[in-house]
């Protein structure tokens, strides 16, 4: 069986995956994969051969996002062959990952934050606060839902507004029907219930299409909006900042302030704690000569 063969078996098991993570799926499979490897009988993959898939993608300048998400892919591709015995060993074994860091976040400052909170409209203002309050991407945010506050302090996300289908569906890394608890901080709720009191819900949803109540508000309204504040100066944001800054700031008050980087992976949806480490190494307090200090308090104690 060739790599091809084999790999468009695989992908009709995925039955699990969102829509957006199929999109990325078949655009490794199809921009780096599949020209690479198609035709490779399965019994011939070994390290040197994964090694040399590498290094053709560091010479041929893919970016390292590219290059790290095209060997994952590929590892789990082979991994499901060797756990049907395709391989005694691993091809993975021995290949050193393509290293992806992250470009450091730009993160907003709470005068700045306050400020872009006044400049938009009231849906500018509430996606602001969810998205620095309780960590929301932006497609969660455009489906906050009155009915998903569970607690005076905790707010449930269920779902997000697809960015190609344009409707409700499941949160990105998540099957249908499953969920995440975040922390609603007070000032957030109020903003949830101040625009609920001012205009309304459909089915609890805060948000809807302008033109259409029946349809689901689109996330790239808050964005058109954005870039036509900052076409007008009206925005007091550096250089290199974007929206999702406002979930760097979520992140950035959580670490500074001592929660547990394991929590904020958990709240922010991050598939894996890897990635909310390599993002916010940088605003975890801690220090070796800190912790030394802390520990000599605990050891005189």
């Amino acid at each position: 069986m060739t790599f091809s063969e084999y790999a468009t078996e695989w992908r009709g098991s995925q039955r699990h995956l969102a829509e957006s993570s199929v999109r990325q799926l078949d655009s490794l499979l199809g921009c780096h994969l599949l020209p690479f490897f198609g035709s490779r009988r399965m019994d011939s993959f070994d390290h040197k051969v994964v090694d040399e898939f590498v290094r053709h993608m560091e010479a041929h300048d893919v970016g390292s996002a590219a290059q790290s998400n095209a060997f994952d892919k590929l590892a789990t591709i082979l991994l499901d062959a060797h756990r049907l015995g395709v391989y005694e060993e691993s091809p993975i074994i021995g290949v050193q990952h393509p290293q992806y860091s992250p470009a450091r976040a730009v993160i907003p400052t709470a005068p700045q934050l306050a400020s872009l909170r006044s400049q938009g409209d009231d849906s500018f203002r509430l996606l602001v606060d969810l998205m620095s309050g309780c960590g929301l991407r932006n497609g969660e945010a455009a489906a906050i839902n009155l009915n998903n506050i569970v607690a005076d302090d905790v707010y449930r996300v269920t779902e997000q507004v697809n960015q190609t289908t344009k409707k409700y569906g499941p949160l990105k890394h998540r099957r249908q029907g499953e969920y995440r608890d975040v922390p609603l901080p007070r000032r957030i709720r109020e903003t949830i219930e101040w625009h609920a009191e001012k205009h309304g819900t459909v089915d609890g949803y805060l948000l809807r299409h302008p033109q259409d109540q029946t349809q689901a508000f689109r996330p790239y309204f808050f964005q058109n909006q954005w870039q036509r504040l900052r076409k007008e100066q009206a925005l007091d944001i550096p250089e290199g900042m974007v929206i999702y800054s406002m979930r760097h700031f979520f992140a950035s008050n959580c670490l500074s302030n001592g929660i547990a980087i394991t929590d904020v992976a958990e709240w922010m949806g991050h598939k894996s704690i890897e990635i909310t480490f390599k993002t916010y190494r940088h605003l975890m307090p801690g220090t070796l000569g800190q912790a030394a200090k802390l520990l000599d308090l605990g050891l005189a104690a």
